[in-house]
């Protein structure tokens, strides 16, 4: 098995959770989407320019980002680039700044930047793993320190953080990387909690496996990365945008894309963990020999 965190929802409010719309679109108004230059990122991007919000493309290859901001800005929306290393902490504490220099303020925030490390800890390259970690779990932390005091002010905001199936289970042979989504989670869920009555909403966005070069990056073949899960299970990139966005505009903590990972997320918790982890190791392409 192979996990990629990137129509469906789940897990619906135990609660009276007032749903709102997504900000309304303002001149002065900005989605700040990172990891923009692939995948789910540019999809999500399109996604919310189609809804006649503005973006603001973070991702570290800025050629990728321009012929992104090109195509949105034929949408009639105003999008910009800003190239950043995500696993730079300076460079992250930049972004605030620079998004205020555009003339704009990040009234959604999507933290979709993300990889993963693939085969046992013990083989690992420490500073891989910690790479992960600054990119899958400390950035998340750190932009939502930083761009949410302003949407609380305001009274408007809505973040999306891209999480994973994985975060429902441990994952021998991406075992940091599901920690790491099981923390996005989490931290999602009591991020909305601590949001009520505040006019900003927090939605973690959790796929299964998605059409993209997630595999690829992570350095398993998109062959072994298939054949380890359900064809049924695997998502289109654009269908999981199209699932975050349509979950953070109805206030949903927990946004999961298509039906069979709807039904996994569920019932992965019932199994004893004692029978799933060996399962899942048996069954995972990077702890092969």
């Amino acid at each position: 098995m192979v996990a990629r965190g990137r129509h469906g929802t789940t897990d619906p409010p135990t609660g009276s959770v007032a749903a709102m719309p997504l900000p309304s679109p303002a001149p002065d108004r900005t989605a700040l989407v990172t990891g923009a230059s692939s995948g789910i990122g540019t999809e999500i991007a399109r996604e919310l320019a189609r809804r006649g919000q503005n973006v603001t493309l973070v991702a570290r290859r800025a050629d990728k980002l321009h012929e992104l901001a090109t195509e949105l800005s034929a949408l009639g929306v105003t999008a910009e680039v800003l190239a950043a290393d995500l696993s730079d902490r300076d460079a992250r504490a930049e972004l605030p700044d620079r998004v205020a220099a555009n003339g704009r303020t990040v009234s959604i925030l999507v933290n979709n930047a993300g990889l993963s490390t693939v085969g046992p800890v013990h083989r690992s390259d420490p500073a891989a793993e910690l790479n992960m970690v600054e990119v899958d779990v400390v950035a998340v932390v750190d932009l939502c320190s930083r761009f949410l005091p302003g949407m609380v002010e305001r009274r408007t905001g809505a973040v999306l953080n891209v999480a994973s199936t994985a975060a429902f289970q441990p994952l021998p042979g991406q075992a940091g990387y599901a920690a790491g989504k099981a923390f996005v989670l989490s931290y999602t869920r009591s991020l909305g909690g601590e949001l009520r009555d505040t006019g900003v909403t927090a939605t973690a966005l959790c796929p299964g496996p998605v059409h993209t070069g997630f595999a690829d990056a992570a350095g398993i073949s998109a062959e072994d990365a298939e054949s380890s899960l359900p064809s049924f299970m695997w998502e289109s990139a654009d269908a999981v945008a199209r699932c975050g966005v349509d979950g953070l505009a109805a206030g949903r903590p927990v946004a999961i894309p298509g039906p069979a990972n709807r039904v996994s997320a569920s019932l992965v918790g019932l199994v004893p963990k004692q029978l799933l982890v060996p399962l899942l190791a048996s069954r995972h392409p990077g702890l092969k020999d």
